[in-house]
């Protein structure tokens, strides 16, 4: 993909571009300092704008998040069968989150999972459900080039959790759009995706604000960097009434959003746990609640791939089903036992064909090739083996440069007690990386921003 060039490192050399060919032969033109800097100032006009690392909490400093020079191709019908698919995750998700069963079995394993599964048994015990539900879910995906021809949509893993980028992947399009209309591209241009997940994120939160039937009360977010002091604050200060009406600081809050709470790091001491217990004990609408959390981890997502499973959760849905399944990849389980032992022995004699996943959330974590034998050398005779799942390593679509792009879709619900009052597919995101990089994202300085060009 001669076209795809991040804004970072770049050597620029200042030819004219060659108008002549086709689409894809005038978009491979040699691009220019000039074109260059044009485009970092779209982004800063755009507000495409990331703090930096050497300033994290200064609101003076700032500046342009990573971003791809042009968007990527993107086959439009595997781009549509990820928006189309996003509804049916959403009810996937909320129906695992209220099935105790099938989430007590494989998560009393692994250390900050069980902690976090005791919170949600307490909560259980009390048998008062969260009569409000409100979940801003993202699925990523890649697309995986089989060696006997064709490209299939493989969903990596679904984000129940601080599912972010939803702002900046809002004002990315204007940005591409600006750049292709300065590059003489004005058809390209015109074909750049209009995409507002923030819009639709917001909607599903003043859903459930409404819901909740107070004007008073107010919505509480727990940003990344303070998490740990914003829990601890929140133990401090915060109160449930007789009623389960959660105060902090004398407001009432009738959302509680966690940007963050899904790493070890973020609860460093019990201060912290008795702060996520009080909010989930609360009648405040929880994005997400404890089980809705849950329900994101790696191995409900291994234990949903499983034969037969899903019908459980779509009984009279054949179609909905297909439509899920077709977007799995393999997913293998590490317990004990005759089916785990089988696992083992076929990510150590082919490691490069896998990724070893463990229970971990914000990218960085999963472990590749050599890797892989390493860790389960050490783990293949102990129970530690089961706080991970092997899945199929993804072969992306060969291009120039080989960049690696993930397809996130946004979904936004809220349920009522029983009624969906709310679901929606309501935008999307493209992240895209070297091939050099086995992990990371945006954040990590890994991957930079994209928008979907479709052919």
């Amino acid at each position: 993909m001669q076209f795809i060039l991040t804004l970072r490192n770049c050597d620029i050399s200042d030819q004219n571009k060659d108008e002549q060919g086709d689409s894809k032969d005038r978009l491979s033109f040699t691009i220019t300092k000039r074109a260059i800097e044009i485009a970092k100032d779209t982004a800063l006009l755009h507000g495409v704008l990331m703090r930096t690392k050497e300033t994290p909490n200064s609101p003076e400093v700032v500046s342009y998040a990573p971003f791809t020079l042009f968007p990527t191709p993107v086959p439009t019908a595997l781009f549509h069968q990820a928006l189309a698919v996003q509804t049916h995750f959403n009810r996937l998700v909320d129906r695992v989150s209220q099935n105790p069963a099938f989430l007590e079995e494989p998560l009393a394993r692994y250390e900050m999972i069980a902690l976090l599964f005791n919170i949600y048994k307490q909560v259980q015990q009390e048998h008062r459900p969260q009569s409000i539900v409100l979940g801003l879910n993202r699925s990523d995906y890649m697309l995986d080039h089989s060696p006997y021809g064709g490209t299939s949509l493989k969903q990596i893993e679904i984000n129940t959790i601080a599912a972010s980028f939803g702002g900046l992947a809002s004002r990315t399009p204007d940005v591409h759009r600006h750049i292709l209309k300065v590059a003489n591209l004005p058809e390209e241009s015109n074909n750049v995706l209009d995409n507002n997940p923030a819009a639709g994120l917001a909607r599903g939160l003043a859903k459930a604000w409404e819901l909740y039937g107070s004007e008073r009360c107010v919505l509480k977010f727990g940003k990344a960097e303070f998490s740990e002091i914003i829990l601890i604050y929140v133990c401090r200060t915060g109160s449930l009434d007789e009623s389960r009406r959660l105060f902090v600081d004398g407001r009432e809050i009738a959302i509680v959003y966690f940007r963050n709470g899904y790493m070890p790091q973020n609860y460093t001491s019990e201060k912290s746990w008795e702060a996520r217990l009080m909010m989930e004990r609360s009648l405040a609408v929880k994005c997400p609640d404890i089980s809705t959390h849950l329900a994101g981890t790696k191995k409900v997502q291994q234990e949903l791939a499983r034969r037969g499973v899903l019908e459980r959760f779509f009984p009279d849905e054949p179609e909905t089903v297909a439509q899920i399944r077709a977007t799995f990849a393999g997913l293998y389980t590490l317990d004990m036992g005759e089916e785990g032992d089988k696992t083992v022995a076929m990510a150590l004699a082919n490691p490069d064909q896998y990724v070893l996943k463990p229970q971990r959330e914000g990218g960085g974590n999963n472990i590749y090739g050599s890797e892989i034998c390493e860790v389960l050398e050490n783990l293949k005779n102990s129970t530690e083996r089961m706080a991970y799942i092997l899945m199929d390593k993804i072969q992306p679509v060969p291009v120039q440069n080989y960049l690696l792009s993930e397809l996130g879709v946004f979904g936004a619900y809220v349920r009522k007690g029983k009624d969906m009052v709310f679901n929606e597919c309501v935008g999307h995101l493209l992240r895209t990386k070297s091939s050099e990089h086995a992990d990371g994202g945006v954040a990590a300085g890994v991957a930079v921003l994209d928008n979907p060009l479709l052919v």
